[in-house]
């Protein structure tokens, strides 16, 4: 599994997915979350030729569990080069399990803007899902149990491993 060859290979997958979900035009622009959303995001955004520049969002501070998670001394604040009126945005992240962490991007998306549609485009769709979100675009499923998760690795090589907290 932690062959980066095989992650490529995913994105590349998700390319051609998004490119037939969706007319990538001038008013599409892609945001990855930060960090191993913006790994892949960088990739997909070069494939489908994307003309604005990506867009970046951290969402540390806007998660539920913020205050339980304490703070957070990297905060990287979110770098969204363009105006999200009216766009159609891809955003990409690297997992997604809960839900919560797409919550949080599209509660900060909407801070910036109103955008006129949003697709989801995710390397990996694992099972724990507690809210009611869905992915487009999903490079691969994996049904883990409820102590493995996935670790993706990079930026260069990326890499993926499912680890196990036991």
């Amino acid at each position: 599994m932690n062959e980066h060859h095989h992650v490529h290979g995913l994105i590349a997958q998700m390319a051609d997915k998004l490119q037939q979900q969706i007319d990538i035009d001038a008013r599409t622009v892609m945001v990855g979350i930060h960090t191993g959303g913006v790994w892949i995001a960088r990739e997909l955004h070069q494939k489908l030729g994307i003309k604005e520049p990506l867009g970046v969002l951290d969402i540390s501070f806007y998660r539920d569990d913020f205050t339980r998670i304490g703070m957070n001394p990297q905060v990287k604040p979110s770098k969204l080069p363009f105006n999200l009126d009216d766009r159609h945005i891809i955003l990409v992240d690297d997992v997604l399990h809960t839900g919560r962490t797409i919550r949080a991007a599209m509660n900060e998306l909407f801070d910036y803007g109103r955008p006129a549609s949003i697709t989801l485009a995710v390397l990996v769709e694992r099972s724990g899902r507690e809210l009611p979100i869905e992915a487009n675009v999903v490079g691969l499923h994996m049904p883990l149990g409820p102590t493995e998760h996935v670790k993706l690795s990079g930026p260069e090589p990326l890499t993926l491993e499912v680890k196990s907290n036991t």
